[in-house]
C-alpha cells in the first residue's frame, strides 16, 4: 500500500512538473508569466521581464490628508434684488412687445407698451387739478394775509387753507401715478396727452420669460416679463439637519454639474440659514464660487452635486490601484524578496477606510513594517489571475 502511494505521488509530481515546463516552453516569448510558489496561492512570483513589460511599480505606505465630507445637492440662484417680475401698475392692451427670452435688457429700457383710453382721463385730471391749484394757492395766501391783519375772518382763511391742501394732495397723488405710468408730469400738456404708456425695465439682466403678446389685455396682477441679472450668482446647497453641526462658514466646497461629472469646481461657504425647512428638515447653505469667471458656465436653476469639506485627518494610505477588492475583502501585494531573479509578492489582507484623490486609507498599518514595499501598479491583474 505504501509503495503504491509513493508511486502515485511521484507520478503526480512528474506530471505537474512536465505541465509547468510545457507551459514555459510554449510561452517563453510571453511577458505575462506568473508562478505560484510552494503551492501557496498567496505567494506570487513575477519575472523581471513581466515586471518591466507590464509597467509595474513599487511604493511604500505614506501619510495622506483625508477630508471628512458632507455630500449634498443644490442649485444656482441670484439674490432677490437681481430678479424682477414685470407687470403694469395700470391695466391696458399690449401694443408693442418685441423682446424674446435670452435677450439682454438694460435698466430703464422700454420692455413693452400698453394702450388704454383711461390713461388720458388720468392725465386730464392731473392738468385740471394743476391749473386749479394755482388759483387755490393764490387765494390761500391772500386769505392768510387778510387774516393776519384781521381784515378777513378766520373762517374764510381756514376754508381757503382746506381747499388748497385738498387740491395739493390730489395733485401729488396724480403726479405719482403718472410717474408709475412713465409719464413726465412736468412736461405734460393738453396737447401731449397720450393713451399709450411704456413699461420699463427695473433692472439690467437677461429676459428669462415673456408672457405678454400683442393685443392681449394685461391686468396689474399679470406677470408680463421676468428678468434675471446673473452678475452676482451664488450656489444654494441643502444640508440636512443631522449634518448641520459639521457645517461652518468659510469651509471649502467641491461641486460638479450633474451633466458633467468629470469637471469639478470649488466654492466657499458664505452664509448658513438659521431656519430649518419643516418639510425635509434641511437648511440652505449659501456659497460663493472661488473663481468668479466660472459663473459664466452656470445659469440660475442649474442643479449641482457637492461635497462640503468639513475636516481633515492624516492617515496612512496607499494608491488606490494598490488595493484590490475581492468579494468585499481587500488585499495588497507585499514584496517579500527576490528568488531566481524574480520578485516575490505575498497577498495580504488589509482594512480600508475612505478613498480620496486616488488614495485609499489603510486602517491596519501596524500590520506592516515601516519599509514594506507594495505593488502599487499592476496588482489587480496578478491577484485576479
Amino acid at each position: 500500500m505504501n509503495s503504491s502511494k509513493h508511486t502515485f505521488s511521484i507520478s503526480l509530481f512528474l506530471g505537474s512538473l512536465a505541465l509547468v515546463f510545457g507551459i514555459f516552453s510554449c510561452g517563453s516569448n510571453a511577458t505575462n508569466e506568473t508562478v505560484v510558489i510552494d503551492d501557496n496561492e498567496n505567494i506570487i512570483s513575477v519575472s523581471n521581464s513581466q515586471f518591466q513589460a507590464s509597467a509595474m511599480k513599487l511604493g511604500k505606505m505614506d501619510t495622506f490628508e483625508f477630508s471628512e465630507k458632507v455630500h449634498t445637492t443644490g442649485m444656482f440662484d441670484v439674490p432677490p434684488g437681481h430678479k424682477a417680475s414685470v407687470s403694469a401698475y395700470f391695466g391696458g392692451y399690449v401694443k408693442e412687445s418685441e423682446l424674446l427670452p435670452g435677450e439682454v435688457a438694460t435698466k430703464g429700457q422700454t420692455l413693452f407698451t400698453l394702450e388704454n383710453p383711461a390713461y388720458i382721463q388720468m392725465q386730464q385730471d392731473f392738468l385740471e387739478v394743476k391749473n386749479h391749484l394755482t388759483f387755490l394757492k393764490s387765494d390761500y395766501e391772500r386769505q392768510k394775509n387778510l387774516s393776519e391783519e384781521n381784515i378777513s375772518s378766520q373762517k374764510k382763511f381756514l376754508q381757503a387753507e382746506t381747499e388748497y391742501n385738498s387740491a395739493l394732495t390730489q395733485y401729488e397723488a396724480l403726479k405719482k401715478k403718472l410717474a408709475l405710468m412713465n409719464i413726465d408730469s412736468n412736461s405734460l400738456t393738453a396737447e401731449s396727452m397720450t393713451s399709450v404708456i411704456s413699461v420699463k425695465s427695473p433692472i439690467s439682466g437677461f429676459i428669462t420669460s415673456v408672457d405678454a403678446s400683442k393685443g392681449m389685455f394685461l391686468n396689474p396682477s399679470d406677470i408680463a416679463i421676468t428678468i434675471t441679472n446673473t452678475e452676482h450668482m451664488h450656489m444654494e446647497l441643502r444640508v440636512f439637519e443631522n449634518d448641520l453641526h459639521k457645517i461652518k462658514v468659510d469651509q471649502k466646497v467641491i461641486f460638479k454639474r450633474q451633466n458633467d461629472p468629470n469637471k469639478t469646481f470649488t466654492a466657499t461657504i458664505n452664509l448658513i440659514n438659521k431656519a430649518i425647512d419643516e418639510e425635509n428638515r434641511s437648511v440652505l447653505v449659501h456659497c460663493h464660487l472661488d473663481n468668479e469667471e466660472d459663473e459664466l458656465l452656470f445659469i440660475p436653476g442649474m442643479y449641482v452635486e457637492a461635497e462640503i469639506l468639513t475636516s481633515t485627518q492624516a492617515q496612512m494610505a496607499l494608491p488606490e490601484a494598490a488595493v484590490i477588492e475581492i468579494e468585499n475583502n481587500y488585499y495588497v501585494l507585499v514584496k517579500t524578496g527576490m528568488e531566481n531573479g524574480a520578485s516575490v509578492f505575498e497577498k495580504r489582507a488589509v482594512k480600508v477606510g475612505i478613498t480620496e484623490d486616488g488614495f485609499t486609507s489603510i486602517l491596519n498599518p501596524q500590520d506592516f513594517k515601516a519599509n514594506t514595499e507594495f505593488l502599487i501598479s499592476g496588482a489587480f491583474n496578478l491577484i485576479m489571475e
